[in-house]
C-alpha cells in the first residue's frame, strides 16, 4: 500500500477473534510505514511477537534500531508492551491514555503496569492530544471507548488516506454494526466509530486498518477486505514431537 509517498506494509496481521477458554487472544495488527526519511511502526503486539518482529523487519533490511517513530494506539499489552524493542525511536501515545493507564490499580486491567510506568518517564516518549499533527500529513484523533484515551492515526495522501484505528474499531464487525466488544461504554465507542466513518468517507479508496483485522476499503459504501486472512494453530497431539495437528482458524 502506498499513501502520501509512504509505503505501508503489514508486519503481523491481526486476527478478529477471541479465545474461548484462555482469556484474551491478543493477536493484534502491526504495520510498518516508510517514507520521507521515516521508518515508523504502528503498535507493537504482545511478547509472543518479538521474534516475528525481528524476523520480518530483517526481511525488509531493517533492525528495530532503524525505527524512527513508534505510534501506539493505546496501552493494552498486545499493542504496547514491546515498546522496549524500539526504545531509540520517538514514541507517540495519547496524553489521555497515559494519564488513565498510570492511574489504574495494578493487576486489574490488560495494561502492562511496569512497562507503562517506565514508558511514562522514557526520554523519547511524547504524548499527543486530539487532532494533533504527529508529523506532516499524519494526525492523531482521540477515539475513546475501548480505553479512555485510544488514538486513531490518519495518514493523509493526495488520492486517498489510510486510517489506523487500533482497537477503537477492532474488526469489520465492529465497524459495520457500531457495536463493540471490550468497551467501557458502548455509546462512547459507537461515537468513535462514527468519527472513523467520517474520515473513511472523505476520499474514495481510503484504507482502514483495524487493530485486529485485515485492511478494508469501501466499495458501494460497504467495507471490503483487501488481502487474505491467515491464522492457524499447530498442536502436539501425538506421542512424539513430530506428530502435530494444524488447526486452520479461517472459515
Amino acid at each position: 500500500m502506498n499513501v502520501g509517498g509512504y509505503e505501508i506494509d503489514i508486519i503481523v496481521q491481526g486476527y478478529p477473534g477471541k479465545s474461548v477458554c484462555h482469556g484474551g487472544l491478543g493477536w493484534s495488527t502491526l504495520a510498518l510505514v516508510r517514507g520521507h526519511g521515516r521508518v515508523a511502526v504502528v503498535d507493537t503486539g504482545p511478547f509472543g511477537y518479538r521474534g516475528l518482529i525481528r524476523e520480518r523487519l530483517h526481511k525488509r533490511g531493517l533492525k528495530p534500531t532503524d525505527v524512527t517513530d513508534l505510534l501506539l494506539t493505546h496501552c493494552h499489552h498486545d499493542h504496547s508492551v514491546n515498546w522496549v524493542m524500539f526504545k531509540d525511536a520517538r514514541i507517540v501515545i495519547g496524553a489521555d491514555e497515559m494519564a488513565w493507564a498510570r492511574a489504574l490499580p495494578w493487576g486489574e486491567n490488560s495494561v502492562p503496569e511496569f512497562y507503562v510506568a517506565e514508558l511514562a518517564k522514557w526520554p523519547t516518549m511524547r504524548t499527543v492530544h486530539d487532532g494533533e499533527e504527529v508529523w506532516p500529513g499524519l494526525k492523531a484523533y482521540l477515539a475513546p471507548g475501548h480505553t479512555p484515551g485510544c488514538l486513531v492515526f490518519v495518514l493523509e495522501g493526495g488520492e486517498h488516506d489510510l486510517i489506523f484505528t487500533g482497537d477503537a474499531a477492532k474488526n469489520r464487525a465492529e465497524l459495520v454494526s457500531r457495536d463493540t466488544d471490550m468497551t467501557f461504554d458502548k455509546k462512547v465507542s459507537a461515537a468513535s466509530i462514527d468519527m472513523i466513518w467520517s474520515h473513511w468517507k472523505k476520499k474514495p479508496g481510503t484504507i482502514v486498518l483495524p487493530g485486529h483485522d485485515r485492511p478494508m476499503v469501501l466499495k458501494g459504501g460497504k467495507p471490503t477486505y483487501v488481502g487474505t486472512l491467515e491464522a492457524s494453530i499447530k498442536s502436539w497431539t501425538g506421542d512424539d514431537m513430530e506428530t502435530t495437528t494444524v488447526f486452520q482458524l479461517v472459515v
